[in-house]
């Protein structure tokens, strides 16, 4: 099973390392291990958010997902994305941007982090979204109760999370962005309008992307219903098979993007280590497949059946992260700090599992209702 799923890392991991060793020596080789290493620390929880939304999903899109889906993932927003970003922001045309890239490598990492505001704005405001619809839902299972039964009851008002995001992006245009230091000089520069733009920009995303999923979806579900009860079929025997169709492909969108808005801090973060396009897309690129591979992995194993606080811990990190790239619009915060906080708080969700499951087992079989919101932390 681990050999199955991971099999494809590991062969890339190998193939990776031993051409960053003949390419750029034994400093390449480390630099590509050490993005490696940054980009699994600062995505685990995107793994266990993607791990809950593609076991929605049946085999073939979860194939879609490994094999199309990391070429987006790696060559598309590793590789792409940031010659993309430059050339926009720059106003220079592909060839002049991938030139710059290529061989001017101070001016790409000073380009691509001027415009980690907008960046930064833009994946805040998505990955903000997705974690107050989380906590704003009430939910049978519930992790920390006594926060998230209140803000189950203010779920109710609608639209709030909406209502909630413009009013974060609003404090954070006129805080934040409004005195951005300017990298690689003295002085500062207004950036609200870029961060208020940008900022819309990702919930609007969102709204479109999430929006078509859960309408495909709502769809797919009431059809299925339908036909079991004119076939006299026990509930749930369709829901094994997965998504599939326009249902299928728009949560794959919605997959992709929440991958992209995952991966901002990881490539921004990486100038801090190297500004060679190539090496930097060859180390995130292996951390990625990784990420992929776990997605997979958790899937397969139904680990997120067995511990069922990990969605939870992922969408407190997921809050958590949105709020530091905010916060980075300004201020310079390590990545250290952004793994860290991540891998706490899912370690914590695990051992909230843990002991929920040896709760039930010491029980006996049928207490897990009872035991539901009172094994919660």
């Amino acid at each position: 099973m681990l050999l199955k799923t991971f099999g494809w890392s590991f062969a890339i991991t190998a193939a990776g390392l031993a051409a960053a060793g003949v390419l750029w020596g034994w400093k390449g080789l480390a630099l590509v291990a050490i993005l490696s290493v940054l980009e699994i620390s600062l995505s685990f929880d995107n793994a266990v958010i993607n791990a809950g939304i593609l076991r929605k999903m049946n085999a073939f899109w979860q194939k879609m997902f490994l094999t199309l889906g990391i070429l987006i993932a790696v060559f598309g927003m590793r590789l792409v994305f940031p010659v993309v970003i430059v050339a926009i922001t720059a106003k220079l045309g592909p060839i002049d941007a991938i030139d710059v890239a290529i061989n001017d490598h101070d001016r790409y990492e000073q380009l691509v982090t001027g415009a980690h505001p907008a960046i930064a704005a833009f994946g805040g405001m998505f990955l903000l979204m997705i974690f107050l619809d989380f906590i704003f839902e009430d939910r049978d299972i519930k992790w920390l109760g006594w926060l998230e039964r209140p803000f189950a009851r203010l779920g109710r008002v609608e639209s709030l999370s909406v209502i909630v995001s413009l009013v974060v992006l609003i404090i954070a245009a006129t805080t934040v962005a409004t005195a951005v230091p300017v990298h690689g000089g003295s002085g500062t520069v207004d950036k609200a309008s870029t961060v208020l733009l940008a900022g819309v920009g990702g919930l609007v995303t969102y709204l479109v992307v999430g929006g078509i999923s859960a309408f495909f979806e709502d769809r797919l579900e009431d059809e299925e219903e339908d036909e079991e009860s004119a076939a006299g079929k026990t509930s749930g025997a369709s829901a094994a098979v997965g998504l599939a169709g326009k249902a299928a492909f728009f949560m794959f969108l919605y997959l992709e993007v929440i991958d992209a808005s995952f991966s901002f801090d990881g490539v921004i973060g990486a100038f801090a280590i190297t500004n060679d396009i190539f090496v930097m897309a060859l180390g995130l690129g292996i951390g990625a497949m990784y990420i992929r591979s776990l997605t997979v992995f958790l899937v397969r194993k139904g680990t997120l059946d067995d511990y069922v606080y990990l969605e939870h811990g992922a969408h407190y990190a997921i809050g958590a992260l949105a709020l530091i790239l905010l916060a980075t619009i300004k201020y310079e915060i390590n990545d250290v700090i952004t793994g860290v906080v991540g891998v706490v708080l899912i370690g914590l969700a695990f051992w909230s599992s843990v002991r929920r499951n040896r709760k039930e087992a010491e029980a006996g079989p049928g207490s897990g209702d009872r035991q539901e919101v009172a094994s919660g932390v």
